[in-house]
């Protein structure tokens, strides 16, 4: 099992290729993209679809570790939650990007991006947006406003940050941080127990590239695991992992 996921509850690598077109949904099509899916994963067993129409084939979700694939009008999708290693779902991203082209007739010319996220829930009772604070910081001007005697309380903190990787700001990355604490828990001090969670995604935005989708995935991985590694879980998850332990 993967070391830092001790850290936090669950830990899920998910891929998104969005596209410009809508995808196919002729039932043929559509029953053998998830038949081969599922003959290259057979734990894949749970077909369904959404009230929105999303057509998903998800594994056991009563297993700590699980697969699913969906596909949207103009999205695919891959997840794997709480994967043996990163090897092991990008194994199955790395499946998706081979089949995907010529069973559901995608080429790069139909691409608008490809996502490849990093997520981490943390089961935390209490005031999220408070924990996000304490961990993280607010930054110098915000804690001067919230400085007392005012006794200002925070009801929401949800800090996000999107950065350029290339000149040509075609490769970005995205850090945000969602928190499950609305006013009405605050008010009365009644807390569920609810997931704060943590989102990575390292997105490759198309146009004009020659790189095929796993090339691109390749790279993406790359330079996404790096910076989880050494920028993404010291800094941000194990701090609110800290935090929470703390209280």
């Amino acid at each position: 099992m993967i070391g830092f996921l001790a850290e936090n509850d669950d830990f899920y690598v998910n891929l998104s290729l969005n596209t410009q077109l809508e995808l196919p949904s002729a039932r043929d099509t559509v029953l053998h993209y998830f038949e081969q899916m599922r003959k290259a994963y057979p734990e894949l067993t749970n077909f369904f679809t959404r009230e929105n129409g999303d057509l998903v084939l998800e594994g056991d979700k009563e297993q700590d570790s699980y697969r699913w694939v969906s596909l949207e009008s103009k999205r695919v999708c891959s997840g794997q939650v709480n994967p043996e290693n990163l090897e092991d779902a990008y194994r199955q991203h790395e499946h998706v990007l081979d089949m995907a082209p010529h069973l559901l007739s995608l080429s790069t010319l139909d691409c608008e991006a490809l996502d490849v996220m990093y997520g981490f829930d943390l089961t935390y009772s209490g005031n999220h947006d408070e924990v996000v604070a304490e961990a993280l910081g607010l930054g110098s001007a915000f804690e001067n406003v919230l400085e007392p005697p005012n006794g200002h309380r925070i009801l929401n903190f949800e800090p996000s940050i999107t950065l350029a990787l290339d000149e040509s700001f075609q490769l970005q990355c995205r850090l945000s941080i969602e928190t499950r604490t609305n006013p009405f828990q605050i008010r009365t001090g009644d807390f569920p127990e609810e997931q704060l969670s943590v989102y990575f995604a390292v997105r490759k935005y198309w146009g004009g590239g020659t790189e095929s989708f796993l090339e691109s995935f390749l790279k993406q991985r790359q330079v996404g695991e790096e910076l989880l590694m050494n920028r993404v879980i010291p800094r941000v998850v194990r701090p609110l992992a800290q935090a929470i332990a703390s209280r």
